[in-house]
């Protein structure tokens, strides 16, 4: 009887498989052409504003003819998000083929077990320190996807110490997202959107860095948790399976001499993190260059290592094809983007949200606004895009419902941040988990509790911010 029941348990479990990601994506993106059929289509006037940057004209809010996506528009929709994300697509590849090419050398195994060693015994102490940093560049410079470079490391670092690939993951994603999320002078968002607010540049930095210690607190908390009961049983990593079978996994009984060619390799590694920080606080650069930049890495990389020159080629070609399914999950996510911009119903979705919002209480609108910008990042992952968007319609709405306009930009901060390293659309994050080899679901699943508690945490700091009088204005 005990068998049979165990069989029976064991084929349903069979019958309940999470779909893979292109499924998932893919039902959004048909369900997003389904509603252009029934949302009414609209659009607002978007007009210049600070720093040239073009804004939506709150009052030019108007119905137009409807512009459903059809059947071939709905299939079109994947190949024309591949095109708008794709040097997203090729920086992943680039990376990741780079990278191959880096631990063809052995290198980092070899540099991981002298790490592992001297860490024997207080291994969790590295996370807090490395999240900090990684939570300054998030608040500080916006590092989002800057960051993505450091996943491979951190994951094999973190396997090689007892946790599991979602630690190591977490601690670049989640450590910079809670930075990004609660940032009290990221230029691209609270810059951005207190100028098109019109307020002081970075004003309320004060309240803004207790956001940014309380969500980095929260943060940091809960991998440092998780991290310890996967120490003590690893069979607990949502992960453990996929681990297993990792070709980066390290064995600290048979590690590598660390030879003078491994620390020339990882010379040029740590000279190349330098040369991207550099270039990106001083020069701006952006994906191409970060590409160029990592490229350029792997060349140098495969003459100190002494690969050859098939030997470099090889191993950057593995390195990409390794990454290819998860690179393409960030076009079919902008997809869902390219149907609802085609079928016009992305501002009526905008214009119903502050219509909502207006009605409100006043007591309840600086909520209505937190939750408004939560569910906008699903769709507009994008900070300075979302703030370009939502910021010129929240503004004079606060002014309206009794809400001040610094409340108003934090609620658009925490909105647009928390769930950057949850949504599938949000491509730099999706980018992150194709380096990790980390599948959606799996890390959806492992994230949820966290994330819920930082969207508790950021109502309870709207909240207060509300109740405060948040200002100047």
């Amino acid at each position: 009887m005990s068998s049979a029941k165990a069989v029976k348990e064991e084929t349903s479990r069979k019958k309940f498989k999470v779909p893979h990601v292109y499924i998932i994506l893919l039902t959004v993106v048909a369900i997003c052409a389904v509603l252009t059929y029934l949302v009414p289509a609209g659009h607002y006037e978007r007009v210049a504003g600070p720093g040239g940057r073009m804004i939506v004209d709150p009052d030019s809010f108007q119905n137009i003819a409807q512009t459903p996506v059809g059947l071939f528009d709905f299939l079109l929709a994947v190949p024309k998000g591949m095109v708008e994300i794709a040097e997203i697509i090729f920086f992943i590849f680039i990376v990741g083929g780079s990278f191959g090419v880096v631990n063809a050398t052995g290198a980092i195994e070899a540099g991981i077990g002298k790490i592992t060693k001297k860490m024997a015994g207080k291994e969790r102490a590295i996370i807090p320190i490395v999240m900090i940093l990684f939570s300054l560049g998030g608040a500080i410079f916006g590092m989002a996807e800057e960051t993505l470079p450091f996943v491979p490391i951190m994951v094999t670092l973190a396997i090689a110490l007892g946790f599991d690939s979602l630690t190591g993951a977490g601690i670049v994603l989640a450590g910079a997202g809670a930075g990004f999320a609660a940032a009290f002078m990221n230029p691209f968002t609270v810059g951005v959107a207190q100028g098109i607010a019109e307020l002081p540049l970075f004003s309320g930095m004060g309240y803004r860095i207790f956001c940014y210690v309380s969500m980095l607190a929260l943060t940091v908390a809960f991998i440092y948790w998780y991290a310890g009961r996967v120490k003590k049983d690893p069979s607990r990593s949502l992960m453990h399976d996929i681990d297993k079978t990792r070709e980066e996994v390290l064995d600290l009984s048979v590690m590598k001499e660390f030879t003078t060619s491994h620390q020339l390799v990882l010379l040029v590694l740590a000279g190349t993190m330098v040369l991207l920080v550099f270039g990106v606080m001083q020069y701006g650069w952006y994906i191409q260059e970060i590409s160029a930049l990592f490229l350029g890495m792997a060349i140098l990389t495969g003459i100190v290592g002494k690969l050859g020159f098939n030997g470099f080629a090889i191993n950057l070609a593995e390195g990409m094809a390794a990454l290819t399914t998860g690179a393409l999950v960030v076009g079919f996510a902008r997809a869902i983007l390219v149907v609802l911009t085609q079928g016009n119903i992305l501002d009526t979705i905008l214009f119903g949200a502050a219509t909502a919002v207006a009605s409100l209480p006043s007591i309840f609108s600086a909520m209505g606004m937190y939750v408004f910008q939560c569910l906008l990042n699903f769709i507009v992952p994008s900070g300075s895009g979302q703030a370009a968007v939502s910021m010129p319609i929240m503004a004079p709405l606060g002014d309206l419902v009794g809400v001040t306009r610094q409340v108003a930009v934090l609620a658009y901060q925490f909105g647009d941040g928390i769930s950057n390293i949850f949504t599938p659309t949000s491509g730099y994050f999706m980018a992150g988990l194709a380096l990790a080899k980390i599948p959606w679901d799996r890390w959806a699943k492992w994230f949820l509790p966290l994330i819920l508690l930082q969207y508790l945490l950021g109502a309870i700091l709207v909240t207060i911010a509300h109740f405060i009088k948040l200002g100047p204005f």
